[in-house]
């Protein structure tokens, strides 16, 4: 039996988003009555049809993924990226037990797969497990959680990988441990030469019954020329 696990955060205009992305706006453009009112279909009889919505959200809102038009000026945005790399074998590493505002290297990265006996195959989908979506309805979950740096995403690229997700509200440290140390977005500016794609905001690793043997599927809205775009981020485990 197949089984499908939702690794999305859920939208909604009071959810929780990074310092200086605005929320999103959601209200009813017209009601079902209203619809079939103004459409005229009310004066025959028809006075409940469908109601509409409007929704403004930004491109870097929810679970996302970052394309190099993130970073890299000219380069293409959601609409250029290949779609075989979004729908792939996944594998989680867990490195929920690091310490807030920690770097993960290419050491933790080793001993993570080393842990699982797992050796990374081109184009797996690594998920990084920082623990930090439990509470991710919580102020907490913009400022307490671990991140990648430079050198473990380069070393990831090294190993044929192009897309990653990480459970957190950035791929990098949180703001506040950057400003400490600064180091402003290591991991962000491998893009800026290395082709690679991360998701941010994704959520429920802890329901994924094993750490690799399933398909990640990370498909993007087709918005062009934005840096980023939504994504509906499941896991596909057969039994």
């Amino acid at each position: 039996m197949t089984k499908i696990i939702d690794l999305s955060m859920e939208v909604s205009p009071d959810m929780m988003v990074f310092p200086r992305v605005a929320r999103p706006i959601m209200a009813m453009l017209e009601s079902w009555e209203e619809f079939a009112e103004n459409i005229g279909a009310a004066q025959y009889g028809a006075k409940w049809l469908t109601a509409h919505y409007v929704v403004v959200v930004g491109d870097h809102v929810g679970t996302h993924v970052d394309t190099m038009k993130h970073m890299r000026k000219g380069a293409p945005g959601p609409e250029g990226l290949p779609l075989e790399y979004c729908f792939c074998d996944g594998v989680v590493l867990d490195f929920s037990d690091k310490p807030v505002g920690y770097g993960i290297t290419v050491d933790d990265l080793k001993a993570a797969l080393k842990k699982i006996n797992y050796t990374l195959k081109p184009l797996d989908i690594v998920l990084i497990k920082t623990g930090a979506s439990r509470y991710n309805k919580e102020e907490r979950y913009l400022t307490e959680h671990c991140g990648m740096t430079g050198p473990a995403t380069e070393w990831l690229i090294e190993q044929g990988i192009k897309v990653t997700g990480i459970d957190a509200p950035t791929y990098d440290r949180p703001v506040r441990s950057m400003f400490e140390t600064k180091e402003f977005w290591p991991a962000h500016c491998v893009m800026i030469d290395k082709e690679y794609y991360h998701l941010e905001n994704m959520a429920n690793f802890d329901a994924l019954p094993k750490p690799f043997g399933f398909k990640v599927s990370v498909l993007p809205i087709k918005w062009k020329g934005t840096t980023a775009a939504p994504v509906r981020a499941v896991a596909i485990v057969d039994d």
